[in-house]
């Protein structure tokens, strides 16, 4: 495939939109790391567990997940309302 030295043209919006949807989609494999990660710290030097400590990392985890999705819920809603107004339109009659 010869090479004509342009590079290749894609759409700003619709590349965002699509570069969104594959962070909504890697979401929930981002906070089952974090989620998970807890479990691969050593005890702390008392021979009491860490559950405190723990507690808050799981908490302010969740509550970033939940700003994060919000952040890309609204970054996404003009482009869905855009998508919905053009399914909704009747096809156009050609006259002839």
């Amino acid at each position: 495939m010869p090479q004509t030295g342009q590079p290749l043209f894609l759409a700003r919006r619709s590349y965002r939109r699509r570069r969104m949807m594959d962070a909504v989609r890697m979401l929930p494999v981002l906070g089952m790391v974090l989620f998970l990660l807890p479990s691969l710290w050593l005890p702390g030097e008392t021979p009491r567990p860490d559950t405190g400590r723990g507690g808050l990392y799981l908490f302010a985890v969740w509550a970033g997940l939940v700003v994060l999705a919000f952040g890309l819920a609204r970054g996404l809603a003009p482009a869905m309302e855009e998508e919905e107004r053009t399914e909704e339109l009747p096809p156009q009659e050609e006259d002839g």
